[in-house]
């Protein structure tokens, strides 16, 4: 799956086009490497993305299309 709509459906980053532009800046790393918003996300990838003057940082739990918004949280982990 795509990094950008990963981003949007595991609901860590709101819309795919915010997801977009915050690649696209470089403040999205998949594995320590910064990644473009085309990037194939897989299971046990580790994607830390700064917002402002802190990071988050998850670890890709599960890969879906969709989801439920109550479901959302069980794509990833934070760590």
């Amino acid at each position: 799956m795509r990094l950008d709509k990963f981003l949007k459906v595991s609901r860590i980053i709101k819309r795919r086009t915010v997801a977009n532009e915050a690649c696209d800046a470089g403040r999205v790393l998949v594995n320590g490497k910064p990644a473009k918003a085309s990037a194939t996300v897989k299971v046990d990838d580790v994607i830390e993305i700064g917002f402002g003057s802190k990071a988050v940082k998850v670890q890709v739990l599960d890969v879906l299309d969709t989801t439920k918004k109550e479901e959302a949280k069980e794509l990833y982990k934070y760590l």
